[in-house]
């Protein structure tokens, strides 16, 4: 089996679902992304991993990365292994030091985990040649396969058009704070949508 290992782009909007996120990963030596469908309170706690801020108190993931560090268990590599009827299914491979075990997850929690551990993620060549795309950047992000529903309502991306990076940099700090995270999850995936797009921050 042909592995392929992968990175975390970010978080955007989902064209597909409203009030969900799309969790862009990419080819480490390629082109093709793979967008997942994933629900708000999985999208902020990558928010919160990949801008490294300081939630006031623990998420789950935190609280299982804590978890796992005080009994010596280790999360090495996160593997998205199967692809049916537009889900993503994941193993996340741990190690207590004696012996290694895989443990079924859905992708989202596989890769806010990965990111809390800084383990790799990889998928299989046939995954990539199924569900990859190569995105053209100067148009929004395409519709993606769908991983799961969200039932969170999301925020309205044109509700920050006046706002330069900074400033969204600044209120996503404040809405960290204050523990809002759909709204910190929001304000990323716009820094995200700008990014692709090329925006300039204006001063």
């Amino acid at each position: 089996m042909n592995r392929i290992k992968l990175k975390v782009l970010g978080i955007s909007y989902s064209q597909t679902q409203t009030g969900a996120y799309a969790l862009v990963l990419a080819e480490e030596d390629g082109e093709r992304r793979i967008p997942i469908i994933i629900g708000g309170f999985e999208a902020q706690s990558i928010v919160i991993k990949l801008e490294n801020l300081k939630p006031p108190r623990p998420l789950t993931h935190d609280l299982f990365k804590s978890f796992a560090d005080n009994f010596g268990i280790t999360v090495f590599e996160v593997f998205i292994d199967r692809l049916e009827e537009g889900v993503f299914y994941s193993k996340i491979l741990c190690s207590n030091g004696e012996k290694e075990f895989p443990i079924d997850s859905r992708t989202s929690d596989a890769v806010a985990l990965a990111l809390r551990f800084n383990c790799p993620v990889y998928t299989t060549s046939e995954i990539m040649d199924k569900a990859g795309i190569i995105i053209d950047t100067s148009e929004e992000t395409p519709d993606p396969e769908s991983e799961e529903d969200s039932g969170s309502s999301g925020l309205q991306e044109d509700e920050y058009a006046s706002l330069s990076d900074s400033d969204i940099k600044a209120v996503m700090d404040e809405a960290v704070k204050k523990e809002d995270y759909e709204r910190a999850a929001a304000l990323k995936a716009e820094l995200d949508r700008r990014k692709g797009k090329g925006k300039s921050d204006k001063e």
